[in-house]
């Protein structure tokens, strides 16, 4: 009994001089060490740099492979309107023959009036070196003649030269809906809508693709903060605590357009933004036939796991096409082809992390730059 009183007394002055010490701590200011690693933090000049500042100089020597031009005479799938007279459009132009871009497709989203000036301003001189993407029509979506209306606009605008329809982005807002502008969440229209299986069966029939933006990438359902997986630059895309769906849910719509409509053509752009889960990405392909996947602006997504999208690149090289999203400037064509074309190690990317070379084959290469293009998009004169 003695015994254990004396543990007890023990225990007790042993507490009673830990906070005397935490309490003399506390005066003087000073805390406990850090350790970290094995290393002892100390304060110092680093502790106000901001997190969106830190661009540390690298002391590696790598190789360093210049890549003035594709391998093979590349098709980009995915750019926007990045020249808007004629002028801009020699200066595109230019850019594509020092960089080794044969031709550029370009994603208008329009329809009416806007698409027939963006038709007359790239294929009125270079027909032979773009392509334009119609828009949808989504206008009194609920009135009883809206299919009909868009499957009739998409008939007009492939007479002035549309050879497919994009970009169809839905981010949770719904086609044509935007954070600032949307129809209540039950009344959205999203691509397995039934009001658009006329449009989607056109397009089937005309033998044009669809690109489709489904979703976002997954970061912008979770909340801002130190743990958040892309750069500050990428905080204007969160969706944490909106009023939209789900990322998973936006997938199932997906899945149960491509299930609808298997003779449509379509290519998810952003690599279906599954780039970071390759392995299910790859069931998806495998599950849908009519599915093909764009890599544009993921050059994050597989420059970050070089081992993993190698294999998967090479293994869907039938499924993938080349594919940009990042303006007309000659450096960002160069960079993909050093991520795709080489092993150099250490990239400094876009967005804040380095990259690793894919240095995929010269077939998967003709493949993703070429070929599949070749096959997919329609390819009569649009003159």
């Amino acid at each position: 009994m003695k015994k254990g009183w004396l543990i007890l007394l023990f225990v007790g002055c042993l507490a009673a001089c830990q906070q005397e010490q935490s309490s003399e701590v506390a005066e003087s200011g000073e805390a406990e060490p850090v350790i970290r690693y094995g290393v002892r933090v100390v304060p110092g000049p680093m502790d106000s740099v901001l997190l969106k500042d830190y661009d540390p100089h690298t002391s590696l020597v790598v190789p360093e492979t210049k890549v003035e031009k594709a391998a093979y005479p590349a098709i980009d799938v995915h750019a926007h309107v990045y020249a808007d007279t004629p002028e801009e459009v020699d200066e595109w132009v230019a850019t594509m023959d020092a960089t080794g871009i044969d031709i550029t497709v370009i994603l208008t989203g329009a329809t009416g009036e806007r698409f027939d000036r963006l038709a007359d301003l790239y294929l009125s001189r270079y027909a032979d070196r773009f392509q334009l993407f119609c828009g949808i029509d989504t206008t009194d979506i609920d009135a009883p003649d809206y299919p009909q209306r868009a499957v009739a606009e998409l008939e007009r605008c492939y007479q002035r030269g549309a050879r497919g329809v994009g970009e169809v982005s839905d981010k949770g807002w719904g086609i044509g809906g935007s954070r600032d502008n949307h129809l209540p969440r039950d009344q959205r229209l999203h691509p397995d809508d039934p009001r658009l299986d006329p449009f989607w069966q056109k397009c089937a029939e005309l033998e044009i693709p669809v690109n489709l933006h489904i979703a976002d990438h997954p970061s912008c359902w979770q909340p801002l903060g130190p743990n958040w997986e892309r750069t500050p630059d990428f905080q204007g895309f969160n969706l944490y605590g909106l009023d939209v769906p789900s990322f998973e849910e936006l997938l199932s719509k997906r899945d149960a357009f491509l299930e609808k409509h298997p003779e449509t053509t379509v290519i998810t752009c952003h690599l279906s933004n599954q780039g970071h889960d390759l392995a299910r990405l790859a069931q998806v392909l495998d599950r849908y036939p009519n599915l093909y996947l764009d890599i544009s602006a993921r050059d994050y997504e597989l420059g970050r796991q070089p081992r993993a999208a190698a294999h998967f690149v090479n293994t869907y090289r039938d499924r993938l096409l080349f594919g940009t999203d990042m303006g007309r400037a000659e450096d960002v064509y160069r960079g993909w082809w050093r991520l795709l074309e080489t092993p150099d190690e250490f990239i400094p990317g876009r967005l804040w992390w380095r990259l690793y070379g894919l240095d995929l084959s010269d077939d998967t290469l003709r493949a993703l730059y070429r070929e599949n293009a070749r096959k997919l998009l329609n390819w009569e004169a649009t003159s």
